[in-house]
């Protein structure tokens, strides 16, 4: 029993029984991986399974009748879809019956009644959160043409920075008040606490921080790089499906300072850097990307999240799509500062609004936009987020003591 004693208990009990199977197998398939899933994750899936197993056969029955007929015109056979695992041959079932888009309705409809009622629970039991998204200092642009997309969604604030200020201390100063070290704030919940990094490493703030940068992965990419050339060289990969069902199955570790034995951390390391959108090649891609997954899959309380300058892009075709650019291509590297303008005003905008699609988020996270070496910053927060009230211009230990007070560290 990989999963919690509730879930066992609500399996024992017959549910899976009682729901259609493409339900039943592919959750059975999520929860035989328990381990390999955040808190929040396995926090989601005993509430969902409470949820069915109290409301009864009737309400039950009710809520996945019309899923219960479209598998029957598709012709599912219930013995073929059991706890053995949601396989390449059910997808491939799926997707093959003319009924798939009538099936992913049926789906989405489920859930957009059951997510509702699960996200009560949540609202209820809400605290403040912190989301700090801060850009290099090269950028081409001055603050009133940053964070144009979500601009009107806050407040810009203008900030006292000190012409003497080395830029090396700006983000010390704002994110720890100085000197950062992991013994600074106070010990918080496993995978609450996060810093990606696009550039090189940032010391830990919190106790218990995860911090994830790019450049101190540059080892395991390229394990990971390599791995994935030479199993395309020695199997026929059929198509996406196949290759993503053998990228699962990589085994490449990735250094001790990294991940260690954190088996969960390893696996979400290597599903974001194997994404293939370019995590492996591209920092801000990278950045974005984990950022996105760690709001969809751990729901950080705090999370930073530093984007860098990115190099131009180089030509390159897919089937060198894991493969080191610096080495694969002989056209010069050259830094790309107005590329990165441009991509990063998108990634503000998804950085935000994946925050917002999650009740956790909502009405009660301070979003902080900020450009390093900057005067002005970017604020979106409810109205009792402490830098929102200020009357004079906050310096930069001011933000960060704003932080800790909506924190409550």
């Amino acid at each position: 029993m990989p999963w919690s004693a509730a879930i066992d208990q609500v399996i024992a009990r017959g549910l899976f029984d009682r729901i259609p199977a493409t339900f039943a197998t592919y959750t059975y398939d999520r929860l035989r991986e328990w381990d390999l899933l955040f808190p929040a994750e396995q926090g989601y899936f005993e509430r969902l399974l409470s949820l069915l197993d109290r409301s009864g056969p009737a309400a039950v029955a009710r809520v996945f009748s019309p899923l219960a007929a479209v598998e029957e015109n598709m012709g599912v056979d219930r013995r073929s879809w059991n706890s053995n695992g949601f396989n390449l041959g059910h997808i491939d079932f799926l997707q093959r019956s003319p009924h798939y888009a009538e099936w992913r309705r049926v789906i989405s409809a489920i859930f957009a009644e059951i997510d509702p009622l699960l996200e009560v629970e949540l609202g209820r039991n809400g605290r403040p959160r912190l989301v700090i998204v801060t850009s290099p200092s090269e950028l081409p642009a001055a603050p009133d043409r940053m964070w144009t997309r979500i601009a009107q969604r806050g407040k810009r604030i203008a900030l006292n920075v000190p012409e003497s200020l080395d830029v090396k201390k700006y983000l010390p100063t704002l994110l720890c008040g100085g000197e950062c070290a992991a013994t600074n704030g106070t010990s918080r919940p496993p995978y609450s606490m996060w810093h990606i990094s696009a550039g090189g490493p940032f010391p830990p703030f919190h106790t218990g921080e995860v911090h994830l940068s790019y450049e101190d992965l540059t080892p395991y990419r390229d394990s990971l790089m390599a791995a994935v050339r030479n199993l395309l060289k020695e199997k026929q990969i059929a198509g996406p499906q196949q290759l993503s069902a053998e990228l699962k199955n990589l085994k490449v570790v990735p250094p001790s300072g990294v991940a260690g034995t954190d088996a969960l951390l390893t696996s979400f390391l290597r599903s974001v850097l194997l994404a293939g959108n370019g995590t492996l090649l591209i920092n801000n891609t990278f950045a974005e990307w984990a950022a996105v997954q760690l709001i969809r899959r751990a729901r950080p309380e705090r999370l930073v999240v530093s984007f860098s300058v990115r190099n131009k892009l180089k030509p390159f075709s897919s089937l060198l799509i894991y493969s080191d650019q610096e080495t694969s291509s002989p056209v010069e590297t050259q830094m790309d500062t107005l590329g990165t303008h441009v991509d990063l005003e998108v990634f503000y905008q998804y950085i935000w609004q994946e925050c917002e699609k999650y009740v956790e988020y909502r009405n009660n996270t301070a979003y902080l936009f900020v450009g390093e070496g900057m005067d002005e910053m970017l604020v979106i927060g409810p109205p009792d987020f402490p830098l929102l009230g200020m009357n004079a211009e906050p310096d930069l230990a001011a933000v960060h003591a704003a932080a800790k007070e909506w924190l409550g560290t």
